[in-house]
This record gives C-alpha cells, structure tokens and sequence, in this order.
C-alpha cells in the first residue's frame, strides 16, 4: 500500500508542466520520446494528488434544476 503524502507545493499547472518537460528533455534521446515521458509523469502525478470525490454525495447537494432554470 503506498503512503499518502500531503505535502503541497504552491505552482501552476504550466510551471508543472514546464517542469516536467525540462526534465524529460533531458533524459531523452529525442522530442517524441521527451513529450511521452513528460506525458506519463504529469498523468502519474494528477493520479495520485487526485483527491477522490463521492459522487452520490455530490449530486446530493445540488440545487434542485428547476430553482435554477427561470
């Protein structure tokens, strides 16, 4: 079981994203092989800080459609 760690990190997802590219860059033989790797690492990254949602109760507290339809 992996650990969670809560730890945050005050950025952009377009610094993430540069991020993620420059390194890529770096370890690649060339741009396709770069663009798959900085890919993989931003999905793997967005999996595992994803915080999961209840979706039932999340519809549960929505307004009602018809108070918001005029």
């Amino acid at each position: 079981m992996e650990k969670c760690n809560n730890q945050k990190i005050d950025t952009t997802l377009g610094e993430l994203i540069a991020a993620a590219s420059e390194v890529a860059f770096e370890f690649s033989d060339n741009d396709k092989e770069a663009y798959n790797l900085a890919q993989l690492a931003l999905m793997e990254i967005i999996k595992k800080t994803a915080h999961p949602i209840d979706l039932t109760r999340e519809f549960e507290s929505l307004s009602s459609p018809s108070q918001l339809i005029h």
